[in-house]
This record gives C-alpha cells, structure tokens and sequence, in this order.
C-alpha cells in the first residue's frame, strides 16, 4: 500500500451526524487526524466516541455529514471497502478466531489468497504452498514484533485479554495499514501487558509509518502516547489539543464531573483552603496551608 505524506490530513469528518431515532448518538463532529499522528479521542461515556468510530470505519451509515480519507470521500463504504484501502478498526471486545492458533489467525487475514477459491486447490498447489510459505513466515515477524512469539502455536481463544488485544494488533500489520482505530485497547488488560501494547503502537507509528486512533479511558495511557487528544461530548468535540492541556481544560473537567459535582469539589477545597487561613496558614500556600515557615502548623514552637 502506498503511504500518505506525514503531516497531511489522513482522516476528515465533517459534520457528522449519526441518529437512531431521536437520539443523536453523533451530532455535527468534525474533526481531524493527520497523518502519522497517534491521536487519541476521550470523552464520558454516551460521549459518541464509539459510534463515530462505527461510522467511519463503515460499520454504520452515518445520517449525514462526510468522511474522506488522504482527500478521498469515503462516506458510508463498507468495512471490506476500508479494508482494502488500508483502513482498519478493533474493537472493545477481541474478535479472534478461538479454535484456530494465534499464527493461523494471522495468516488468514490478506485477502485474496490463491487458496481461497476451490478449483485452485486443485490446480495450483504449488502456488498455494508458496504463498502460505510466505505468510508464515510474515506472521511469525510479525509475533516476534508484538514479543508473542512463544504463543505462537496456542489455541487463541486461550490467550489472555491483552495478549488477545496484541493479536488484534498482529492483524492489522498483516495488510500493513495506513490508519487504525483502536477501541478501549487497555479494557481488561494488566498494566505490564498495556505497557507491551502501547510500546507497539509506538514502534509501529515510528518505524512503519502507521497512523493510530485510540479511544481509551487510561489517561496515563493516552497522555504517555497521544498528541493530540480530541474531547468528545454529547456527540461532538468539546475539545483538542495536548494531554496537559486537555486535563486543565475547564470544559473538559465540567463534562466528566458534571457541573454540580464539579461546584461541589470547587466549594470543598475553598472551604479546606479557608479552615487553613483561619488557623494561621498565609493564603495560597496550597499543599502547605496550616503549616508554619518550617514546615511545622501554625502556632507550634
């Protein structure tokens, strides 16, 4: 697959609107991702994340509204459309093959193999052992990239949650994709194997020129890797920019905390800030309000 040039725009949703009945799960996003960028999108839950994802990646036919990919419209096309594009989303959830190995699951994926059409199991075996040759060795770097080597012959239905998430993985490099959406890729996975995770999104965004969306409630898992962090709410972006920027940003704290809440927590520390400075502290020492100069409260000796 040919790459696109970095820094130009990869992904383009314009307008997007995404309705089921009279909820509007996606309303009026737009939104950029250029092209080997690591871009994370957050937001609380019902925020539309998953649903925009959905959209673009032509699991669901968006309401209105359009998507283009590299300047190409690519509105409404279908997942195997994508697929052949260099398009490519996980989900929440694995979707492995449990009863075949985790190298079968891998070789499986490109399209279009000799083997797949009948009358050429009987005509061209030796293309057929060629190209599985070929793929073998493809998957087993691949496993050898994601450091799963050692499972390379068990059953994937027994993997663990993140070893099943790097699979997912695996697949995407099986095509070499241009973009890949990953959806909650940290969801139910111990933090050593996230770590293994986020190390190979990073590799593979830096050395082969992948373009990543991730969608992840760990904020130290997409502050670590995601520059930039796009804010989701109610169906639209709220917000874009760094991850620190991002966590200081008061629209972004009101969306998750909600407004009452976010009064609530303000009125706290007022009130704790104020006990302090009634009892000696100087105001504005923060962690160091009720203590003296040395560290010790006010008023002892």
């Amino acid at each position: 697959m040919q790459r696109v040039k970095v820094g130009s725009d990869m992904i383009q949703v314009h307008d997007l609107h995404k309705h089921f009945g009279g909820f509007r799960a996606v309303n009026g996003a737009s939104l950029t991702i250029e092209t080997g960028s690591i871009t994370g999108l957050i937001g609380p839950n019902g925020a539309g994340k998953s649903t925009l994802f959905n959209v673009i990646a032509g699991v669901l036919k968006p309401t209105s509204g359009r998507v283009t990919m590299a300047g190409e419209d690519i509105t409404g096309l279908a997942p195997h459309e994508l697929f052949h594009k260099g398009l490519l989303r996980t989900f929440q959830l694995a979707h492995e093959f449990s009863s075949m190995t985790v190298r079968e699951n891998l070789m499986m994926v490109p399209a279009g193999q000799t083997g797949e059409r009948l009358v050429s199991t009987w005509l061209h075996r030796g293309r057929i052992r060629n190209e599985e040759r070929a793929l073998r060795k493809k998957a087993d770097e691949v496993l050898e990239f994601l450091t799963i080597s050692h499972v390379a012959d068990e059953k994937a239905g027994n993997l663990s949650g993140g070893q099943k998430k790097l699979l997912e993985l695996g697949r995407t490099m099986m095509v070499d994709a241009k973009i890949v959406f990953l959806d909650e890729v940290g969801a139910g996975v111990n933090r050593t194997l996230l770590g293994t995770i986020g190390d190979a999104i990073t590799r593979l965004n830096k050395e082969r020129g992948y373009t990543f969306c991730v969608i992840e409630h760990d904020m130290d898992f997409i502050g670590r890797l995601c520059d930039p962090v796009i804010v989701m709410a109610a169906g639209d972006v709220l917000a874009q920019g760094s991850a620190d920027s991002i966590m200081k940003n008061e629209a972004v704290i009101e969306a998750y905390l909600g407004t009452g809440l976010k009064n609530k927590v303000a009125a706290e520390i007022a009130e704790e800030t104020a006990f302090h400075e009634s009892h000696g502290a100087q105001p504005g020492l923060g962690a160091e309000a009720g203590n003296g100069g040395d560290g010790k409260p006010a008023g002892d000796l």
